[in-house]
């Protein structure tokens, strides 16, 4: 008889739990379903709120998908200043799925689309305003497109690199024979490489991370960067001469790793895009603005900026494109339309 009470309030205890679960269930399922997608974002520059662009476009993205009502549903994580690795592996790491985002140049994914190094050619593009005339005129259609089908990586917005890449060196640099024998660091990426070569340097390519130590060292006599980045990563401590070669326009680009993608509902994923462009074309804005300040404060850092003859240069680098379009004719069409394209 004993067994039987006993039995019997087990059943009704467990009956009871049973029946208040069911009740919670809606709410921890709908909890379940409410839980943020979670992103991963790679920059190599620095946690500089202003002169970073990595950390300017992460900035301006939390605030659009805020603005799109997605600030519950995506939680992107910003990894600055090399913390996820080298650009190169980073890039491979989008590719294969295990980062979402990057936030880098054009020039690190043409070591796996090399005709994305069309716009690494020297004195391709005149300004940052022409570039995006082109761009919206369909210059960068045939890009993305190798690059997804090639890496299976989606570039979902341009944005601007903070200036044009000019000369930092410890001497001043005025003309090609001022560069001769200078051992100047460019991205690890075979068309910026021969851009500086022609121009005159011994081009040295090195992980971004490495650069102020091997110029601490002695490895480097200057690198070829823009205004804020110079100033964000402090090379105006190791070099103090600044030629305004502005060889390269390079565009930022917002890179997006297909498994990501794919794994998204349509819905969201629409969302994400469109906050993502806003996202690029207020970092655009914020990129022009900045580059003038840089330089002023690189003045006040010490730095003399050298107004160099920049057409000397240019007709150096010229025959780079011709040699590029004759090992890869796909990009003829992207070259006449972005020279044809007037700022």
């Amino acid at each position: 008889m004993t067994s039987m009470r006993v039995s019997r309030r087990i059943a009704l205890r467990s009956s009871a739990a049973a029946a208040a679960w069911l009740a919670a269930a809606p709410a921890i399922i709908g909890r379940a379903e409410a839980a943020a997608m979670k992103m991963r974002c790679s920059s190599s520059l620095p946690n500089d709120p202003k002169y970073a662009n990595g950390r300017v476009y992460y900035d301006n993205l939390v605030k659009s998908l805020k603005a799109n009502g997605l600030g519950e549903q995506i939680e992107v994580t910003f990894f600055p200043d090399n913390q996820l690795g080298q650009e190169i592996d980073v890039i491979n790491s989008v590719k294969l799925g295990v980062i979402d985002l990057m936030v880098s140049g054009s020039s690190i994914s043409a070591n796996l689309v090399p005709l994305v190094g069309t716009f690494d050619l020297g004195y391709l593009f005149t300004s940052y305003q022409q570039q995006t005339k082109a761009f919206d005129a369909g210059a960068a259609k045939p890009i993305e497109d190798a690059l997804l089908k090639g890496a299976g990586i989606h570039i979902i917005a341009w944005a601007y690199n903070f200036g044009a890449r000019s000369v930092l060196a410890k001497k001043p640099v005025k003309t090609p024979e001022d560069l001769a024998g200078l051992k100047i660091r460019t991205l690890p990426n075979p068309i910026i490489t021969e851009c500086l070569r022609l121009m005159g340097a011994a081009a040295t390519p090195l992980a971004f991370g490495e650069i102020y130590t091997a110029l601490q060292a002695g490895v480097l006599d200057g690198l070829e960067h823009d205004p804020p980045t110079i100033m964000a990563s402090k090379f105006y401590e190791t070099a103090k001469h600044y030629a305004l070669t502005q060889h390269i326009f390079s565009p930022l680009a917002v890179y997006f790793s297909d498994t990501t993608f794919n794994r998204m509902a349509p819905k969201l994923r629409d969302g994400f895009l469109d906050a993502a462009k806003t996202a690029a074309t207020d970092t655009r804005a914020h990129g022009l603005a900045v580059e003038k300040e840089a330089l002023a404060s690189l003045v006040e850092k010490g730095i003399t900026v050298v107004e160099c003859d920049k057409e000397a240069f240019r007709k150096r680098v010229l025959p780079q494109t011709d040699n590029f379009i004759k090992a890869r004719p796909e990009a003829k069409a992207v070259v006449d339309l972005i020279r044809a394209t007037q700022a």
